[in-house]
């Protein structure tokens, strides 16, 4: 985020000294982007936050993607995925369904405490589905419920703590994710069109500091999988400040743009990531024009490929199609999309829609994860073609 927070104890002038209460120096790191040009975020550790004590490697869940070939669009039931809880955690048991090279989206319903994780290849923003838990963090703990995004920045050390089963839709970036650029001043600060605002994100407010050595963090690096065995614990932070941290934004915070006729999906854009949008469908009151029809027109994807996953309400442009709630629909490019039959029909003079989705939109095409097998419904793809 580009705007400013202080938590905890730090000095009153960046990279000077300063003091334990016996005397002893903290440790200070820059946790920063793009080679000290852009965000940042300066933070005060009691240990040496580089002493390592040992490594190893980690063997990553299966990441094979496969072609979407024949290209069809694809309908994934990922309630069917994970049939008991108990045992994973939201870290080693996620299961990838979609991905490129610039997005990965995977799925898990978690019952179990993670381990301590960074990701080192991209900045995460994890959708809550359902359940509650906290997220600890080398910043701080943010607690997360149903309909809250959960953006992570590449690096921050961290673990999920479920207080209930957590069923968590995973947008793994291999970039930084931030809000869209047209929602911002040049400065970085939300301006009036856009449709939520500072006031709307939640992010650590005073440090979380534990105790502990030969502490394991799972890492996740552009060569693979390492545990690395820390001297001290990462989350030994007494204090930060700075534009770079992890922060909530529910879903119910975001204010839908409406007009007399149907909004495109850039009304929806909830964040950017490096050639991906995501974009959320709130309930909302729909188009007002008296001849408006309130679903989606039909469209082709000529750059993109995407990615629904239905999360809420009654989506009516899908009506029939055997979509439900934890569904991932897949539009590829190079196939035309849009409401099922009927649906339009059935749309007018409708003055509300009470749905919720997560929209990906990816700017390459999207192959599938070996999770999708496991979920798939064979018959979406026929769906459209139906005698009226």
């Amino acid at each position: 985020m580009s705007h400013y927070r202080h938590v905890g104890d730090i000095p009153a002038k960046r990279h000077t000294q300063h003091r334990r209460p016996d005397g002893g120096l903290y440790y200070e790191e820059l946790v920063g982007e793009e080679g000290f040009s852009s965000d940042s975020s300066l933070l005060y550790h009691r240990g040496v936050p580089s002493a390592l004590s040992d490594a190893r490697v980690w063997d990553l869940p299966d990441d094979g993607l496969v072609l979407n070939s024949p290209l069809i669009p694809r309908h994934l039931r990922l309630h069917e995925l994970f049939k008991d809880s108990a045992d994973v955690d939201a870290v080693t048991g996620r299961r990838a369904v979609l991905g490129n090279a610039d997005v990965r989206i995977a799925y898990v319903v978690a019952g179990e405490s993670s381990p301590l994780y960074r990701n080192a290849v991209g900045d995460e923003c994890v959708y809550v589905e359902s359940g509650t838990g906290v997220v600890e963090t080398v910043f701080g703990a943010l607690h997360v419920a149903d309909g809250d995004y959960v953006i992570i920045p590449r690096g921050t050390v961290h673990q999920w703590v479920p207080t209930s089963e957590l069923r968590l839709y995973c947008i793994e970036a291999a970039s930084h994710i931030t809000p869209p650029g047209r929602y911002l001043s040049k400065y970085g600060q939300f301006l009036e069109h856009a449709p939520y605002c500072e006031r709307d994100l939640r992010a650590p407010s005073e440090p979380l500091v534990r105790e502990g050595e030969h502490v394991e963090v799972y890492v996740r690096h552009r060569g693979g999988g390492t545990v690395h065995v820390h001297a001290t614990h990462p989350f030994d932070v007494v204090g930060w400040d700075g534009c770079l941290y992890p922060y909530a934004f529910n879903v119910r915070d975001f204010e839908p743009i409406t007009g007399r006729i149907h909004q495109p999906p850039p009304a929806h854009q909830v964040f950017a990531g490096r050639n991906f949008v995501i974009c959320n469908f709130v309930p909302r009151k729909v188009d007002y024009h008296p001849l408006s029809v309130p679903v989606p027109y039909y469209h082709s994807n000529v750059d993109s490929d995407e990615v629904m996953f239905y999360c809420g309400g009654n989506y009516e442009a899908r009506k029939g199609s055997g979509i439900g709630q934890g569904s991932v629909s897949l539009q590829p490019g190079g196939h035309t999309h849009g409401p099922q039959p009927g649906a339009v029909e059935r749309s007018l003079g409708a003055e509300f829609f009470d749905e919720l989705a997560v929209m990906v939109d990816t700017f390459a095409p999207l192959r599938l994860g070996a999770a999708a097998a496991g979920c798939e419904d064979p018959a979406y793809a026929w769906t459209w073609n139906v005698r009226r």
